[in-house]
């Protein structure tokens, strides 16, 4: 009998843990690939080092992006700027994502410098790799819903010539 209690009370266990697990996974998704309600295409000829990147928006509006230092360093601070031209925004966020490597969440949140001006600084964090592949999606969080505009760039381990 005492065997049969137990086995109840282990299932009871499992059912509300993985109804625990479902629960924050589903919470937790939006804010770790949130659905845009427009994203820009990707401009393969746009190179941070040189300058800034701006993608322009089908509906009017653009967005510039610039991280300095141009070198992009690893495990430095980097200065992140965001200059928004026909979008009005309550927030404005970075996300960082390796290409073809998981390299964990990092999505500093931007500060309102000036009209249409946001800053902030953001880390990558070192990779085993001698290069690594980035793509920095700006998100700008409207009343109409959130836009995203990907940025692609490469960082090369100090004392590597790439």
């Amino acid at each position: 009998m005492a065997v049969k209690k137990d086995r109840v009370l282990w299932l009871s266990v499992g059912v509300l843990l993985t109804a625990l697990v479902a629960v924050v996974v589903y919470k937790v998704w939006p804010i770790l690939y949130p659905k845009a309600q427009f994203s820009a295409p990707l401009d393969p000829g746009c190179d941070l080092r040189a300058g800034p990147c701006v993608s322009s928006l089908p509906g009017g509006g653009s967005i510039s992006f610039v991280i300095e230092p141009r070198e992009i360093p690893l495990v430095r601070p980097l200065q992140l700027q965001v200059t928004l031209q026909g979008i009005e925004a309550e927030r404005v966020e970075v996300d960082f994502k390796g290409v073809d490597m998981n390299m964990g969440f990092n999505r500093p949140q931007l500060s309102r410098v000036a009209e249409g001006r946001y800053s902030g600084k953001g880390i990558l964090p070192v990779c085993v790799r001698d290069a690594m592949e980035w793509e920095a999606t700006v998100l700008v969080t409207t009343d109409d819903g959130l836009l995203a505009a990907p940025y692609r760039f490469i960082t090369v381990k100090p004392g590597q010539i790439f």
